[in-house]
């Protein structure tokens, strides 16, 4: 049989085999092969066998429901009545309009593309600081939301909205810079504003805004934990109802992990599993990558992992991954499937990593 030929009869039976069955023959590539073929082999196996389960993540958001359409549209219509259609906007009408519905700082604040956090930032520099404090952002959060907030407060703000509307609040930009009131609702201020507000933004701008911000970046980026969160909780919760011993790793328990089990690759595995005799029985560790490089860089930590659980007598290595950047396959996927020996796992198959060994037999024993 030609080579290639049975490259592919290879890679066939291990797409073919049950979970168990395909980690041994996996294991068995470097036996088969010669080094020079080894990465397209593992990369040939990740294309056959793992990459159809990398569900596309970009699809979907973690939702709050601060998000929500209804109460900015709430917001914006007090903010519109209480400035006459934004025709009233000096300093003490802004401040009145906040004093009387906090919930309208959250309008003012996007009209000016800033996060809570910038338009806490900016009042510091709008506010004399000889005759008042900049307003926090717990307080922008309290009043965004519709609650407290102080006139004093709501004064502050109106006076940073007002010289940032007007290009007062910080130096002209030099070279390449440009302010971010230099953006098509706000390009001549409230002139501006007042005209998206009575005729309404047209769609090529709104598009334009998504082109450079990108839809549901903010929420994005506010939500960019829980995201980066999502692989590690669904395996604590798999592990957690299927009985197996876990301790999932974090800063605070580097040092005892160390000590306990022997570990010394720093940062530890994602997941240290261990049996009801406190042995090391497998380490595993969740990724997500959305392009290339970032998933090249972090198959490189599957090496470490592999070496370290070759130093501890072998013990088994499993991945669980998520993002478009490991369907790239020769240089992220495929060494991935070679230092797991195939435990490679994703958010869709999830489930089948308890009828892989060791997880079959800890589920067992730990009940």
């Amino acid at each position: 049989m030609p080579e290639h030929d049975w490259a592919d009869a290879v890679v066939a039976g291990i797409a073919a085999a049950r979970w168990n069955a395909r980690v041994a023959l996996i294991r068995k590539i470097p036996e088969e092969f010669g080094k020079a073929q080894h990465q397209a082999v593992y990369a040939a196996v990740a294309t056959a066998v793992y990459v159809s389960d990398l569900v596309p993540d970009f699809a979907y958001v973690h939702w709050r429901d601060e998000y929500e359409l209804e109460p900015i549209a709430r917001a914006y219509e007090r903010a519109f009545a209480l400035t006459s259609g934004f025709t009233a906007v000096a300093p003490a009408t802004l401040a009145g309009a906040m004093a009387a519905e906090p919930a309208t700082v959250r309008i003012f604040r996007l009209l000016l593309g800033f996060t809570i956090k910038e338009l806490a930032a900016a009042t510091l520099v709008a506010a004399d600081p000889q005759e008042m404090a900049p307003v926090s952002e717990s307080t922008i959060k309290t009043m965004e939301a519709g609650r407290g907030g102080s006139d004093e407060a709501a004064r502050l703000l109106a006076a940073t909205v007002d010289q940032a509307m007007h290009g007062r609040l910080f130096s002209k930009p030099s070279g390449s810079l440009r302010s971010k009131i230099e953006k098509p609702d706000t390009t001549d201020g409230w002139a501006t504003v007042r005209s998206y507000a009575t005729g309404n933004v047209p769609l090529p701008v709104f598009l334009h805004q998504r082109h450079y911000g990108g839809a549901f970046r903010q929420l994005l980026d506010a939500t960019s934990g829980k995201r980066g969160d999502l692989l590690e909780d669904a395996v604590e919760e798999l592990f957690t109802e299927n009985g197996v011993l876990f301790i999932r790793t974090g800063s605070g328990n580097q040092a005892a992990i160390a000590a306990d089990f022997g570990l010394t690759v720093k940062p530890a595995p994602d997941f240290v599993v261990y049996d009801q005799h406190k042995t090391l029985r497998a380490i595993l560790e969740c990724k997500q990558a959305n392009d290339r490089g970032t998933a090249r860089d972090k198959a490189a930590r599957f090496a470490a992992l592999r070496n370290e659980a070759i130093r501890l007598g072998g013990v088994p290595v499993s991945a669980v991954l998520a993002g478009l950047g490991w369907r790239r396959t020769a240089d992220t996927l495929g060494p991935v499937v070679r230092d797991t020996d195939g435990r490679v796992f994703t958010i869709r198959t999830l489930e089948a990593m308890m009828t892989v060994e060791p997880f079959g037999g800890l589920r067992r024993e730990a009940k």
